[in-house]
C-alpha cells in the first residue's frame, strides 16, 4: 500500500475531512491528498493542509523540546481546534507526522481511530 492510498482512506472515511498530509516536523510534505469529493471553494486552507503543517510545525517542535525537558516522552498526538478547521497531528516516528484537516463538525473520534489504525501501514512504507 502506498502513502497516498493510506492517506486517501483516512480522509475519505473519517467524516468531515478535507485534506491530509504526511510531513516532516520541518514542515516539508512527503505527500498530501484531498478528499475524493474534492475541496469546496470556501474550505479553510483551500485543501492545502501543508500550510498549516508549516505554520504549526514550529509549535510542534517547541512542544517536542518541552516534553524532552520534562522527560515525558515523545509527542504522539496534538489537536488544534480553530473556528473553521480542526487540525489533528499524529506522530508516525520521531521526524514524521500525519496532519489531517477536518471541518469543525467532522468526526474527530473516527479520524483519530483511522489514523492510529493506519500507523502500522505508514511505518511499513518508510
Amino acid at each position: 500500500m502506498t502513502f497516498e492510498r493510506i492517506l486517501q482512506a483516512i480522509v475519505d472515511e473519517c467524516g468531515g475531512g478535507f485534506s491530509v498530509a504526511l510531513m516532516g516536523l520541518d514542515g516539508i510534505a512527503i505527500t498530501q491528498v484531498v478528499a475524493s469529493q474534492g475541496v469546496a471553494s470556501d474550505d479553510p486552507l483551500a485543501g492545502d493542509v501543508t500550510l498549516a503543517g508549516i505554520e504549526f510545525g514550529r509549535i510542534l517542535a517547541d512542544m517536542t523540546k518541552a516534553s524532552d525537558a520534562l522527560g515525558t516522552g515523545q509527542m504522539r498526538e496534538t489537536i488544534i481546534a480553530l473556528d473553521s478547521v480542526t487540525l489533528l497531528f499524529q506522530a508516525v516516528d520521531e521526524d514524521l507526522v500525519v496532519v489531517l484537516a477536518l471541518h469543525p463538525d467532522g468526526n474527530l473520534g473516527k479520524a483519530r481511530y483511522l489514523i492510529r489504525r493506519s500507523l502500522v501501514d505508514l511505518r511499513a512504507e518508510l
